[in-house]
């Protein structure tokens, strides 16, 4: 898995490139974790170039939604395509996270 981040005012964007599965959550956490410690305002996480998630990558996704809310920082996502996206709607996680078709519509949400 590719990770960058790009910075927006106070919002962080991440470009997840490959698979959010098992074997990278690792890699992921830490992405994550470099991050928050910036005390970003939000972070949007780019999903475009990922082409599934695992029972894992959701979990971790939730446990970064909760963590961004106790830190007064919003999680969005943007770019989920239709796999990812049946895979939120499958196990009933669509309205658990903000989710945003384009990503220059989730950045300009925090506005």
């Amino acid at each position: 898995m590719k990770i960058k981040t790009q910075s927006y005012n106070n919002v962080i964007v991440v470009e997840l490139q490959g698979e959010l599965v098992t074997e990278y959550i690792q890699q992921f956490k830490d992405a994550i974790s470099e991050t928050m410690s910036a005390k970003p305002g939000g972070i949007v996480l780019d999903m475009s170039k990922v082409g599934f998630i695992d029972s894992l990558g959701l979990e971790e996704l939730l446990s970064l939604r909760d963590e961004c809310n106790n830190k007064s920082c919003q999680l969005k996502l943007a770019g989920l395509d239709e796999n990812c996206w049946k895979i939120f709607v499958v196990t009933r996680l669509q309205d658990q996270l903000d989710s945003y078709e384009e990503l220059t519509e989730a950045v300009k949400s925090f506005v």
